[in-house]
């Protein structure tokens, strides 16, 4: 990857979403995480369409994606921010794993492994979810579990079963 700037680190975030206007507010998102002061999109990975994982089945396919980003930001800032985004666009938090108009998870920040009550980093769920796993891996195909080392793209293969439809790019 390229060198980033002195004070900046590396982030990853998923974007999901499954009601409304799916992709248009993916698109939404990347314009207001673009508009972040101290935050700058790099790249954007290709949109893919999922079926709901969890105990919330009852509800739309899922549209995602995956953009990385330069940042200054501190990882609960910058989860902050996600949060505003997700509030800024309407979402209410009704059911948990439900159904969403907008979803940001701070997937990776670097590669530190640390938790806070609010934050898990990385994300206590990339290694069990194909779309988020897919649209990483087009973006950053050598990236490894900062917790086991591992290769996401080793990971990646245990999850055939979780079907995608990539949708855009």
């Amino acid at each position: 990857m390229s060198e980033r700037g002195e004070g900046t680190h590396l982030a990853f975030l998923g974007l999901g979403a499954n009601l409304g206007e799916r992709a248009a507010e993916l698109e939404a998102a990347c314009a207001l995480l673009a508009a972040t002061p101290g935050l700058r999109v790099r790249r954007r990975a290709s949109l893919y369409e999922s079926a709901p994982l969890g105990p919330v089945r009852d509800q739309p396919a899922f549209l995602n994606t995956v953009v990385e980003l330069e940042t200054e930001l501190a990882p609960r800032a910058l989860l902050a921010r996600c949060l505003a985004i997700e509030a800024a666009r309407g979402r209410i938090r009704l059911r948990a794993q439900g159904p969403r108009t907008l979803d940001l998870d701070l997937l990776l920040y670097d590669d530190w492994v640390r938790a806070w009550p609010e934050l898990v980093l990385p994300h206590p769920e990339l290694a069990r979810r194909a779309f988020v796993l897919a649209p990483l891996l087009e973006l950053a195909p050598e990236l490894r579990d900062p917790r086991s080392g591992r290769s996401l793209s080793e990971v990646a293969r245990t999850l055939a079963a979780q079907q995608l439809r990539r949708v855009e790019r």
